[in-house]
């Protein structure tokens, strides 16, 4: 009996820079497109809420029925879950009144719940090992609760804080900047940063769309919703044709005679 080792394809993309760049324009896209249905539609953050929920269980139906990566499905199911993180948090902070602070703290507690119980049950958070339908529950559950309590988190730091959207924009692609700098200068857990830099590329998205549409009034540059998540769905797409997308690995042991 000899060991010999096999890649097993995950479900979702490797994670490289292209990677990055395409999550930080898709939760964008979240923001922008969450606002253009939720304030531009009038149809109000509860509403806009089960639309994009709905949304949200197809694409990962979808997701998870399919036999292999599919960039494509993959991003789409993404974009679903900024979009519904967006209007999920401004439906909590807002309409049910908790505030941002009791928002993101309820938000941080789910999340933590949703990552204890997917390493109890699997042993590992890592992305790379998405793989079968079970992962990919636990994978796309923690994602949602990121997306909204990134998009939170966004909200509390331009609004309460003073530094208004591009002064949130500018701290939370610092703190993307220094999780990067402990990846590649120090022994820090790589699964641990990878949660941190998936979280913080949310706010920095929703400030970063928060920017773009919002009104002068606001700090905003007024631009049409519809227009600035058109352009964006466009660079996304580009992208995905542009730099590869491949599908992550993680190496499973295997016994062969």
């Amino acid at each position: 009996m000899n060991d010999a080792r096999h890649a097993v394809l995950s479900k979702v993309p490797e994670v490289t820079l292209g990677f990055w760049i395409v999550k930080v324009l898709a939760t964008t896209l979240g923001e922008t497109g969450g606002d253009a249905v939720t304030m531009s539609m009038n149809l109000g953050y509860a509403i806009g809420t089960v639309i994009f929920f709905g949304i949200f269980v197809v694409a990962v139906a979808a997701q998870v029925r399919e036999n292999r990566f599919n960039p494509y499905l993959y991003w789409l199911t993404i974009v679903a879950t900024t979009t519904v993180g967006t209007t999920m948090a401004d439906f909590a902070d807002r309409s049910l009144g908790i505030g941002y602070a009791g928002g993101s703290s309820l938000l941080l507690a789910l999340l933590i719940v949703s990552l204890a119980i997917w390493r109890w049950s699997e042993g590992s958070v890592s992305v790379e090992t998405v793989t079968t339908p079970r992962v990919e529950a636990f994978y796309w559950t923690t994602i949602l609760f990121s997306q909204t309590l990134g998009t939170a988190l966004g909200d509390w730091m331009a609004d309460t804080n003073g530094l208004g959207f591009g002064g949130g924009a500018v701290v939370f692609g610092g703190a993307i900047l220094v999780t990067a700098a402990l990846y590649y200068f120090t022994s820090i857990s790589r699964v641990a940063l990878f949660w941190v830099a998936f979280i913080l590329t949310r706010p920095l998205g929703a400030t970063v769309g928060d920017l773009l549409d919002k009104p002068h009034a606001l700090g905003g540059l007024a631009l049409n919703r519809y227009y600035a998540s058109a352009v964006l769905v466009v660079a996304i797409l580009s992208l995905i044709v542009i730099i590869p997308q491949r599908a992550g690995t993680h190496p499973s042991a295997q016994t062969t005679s």
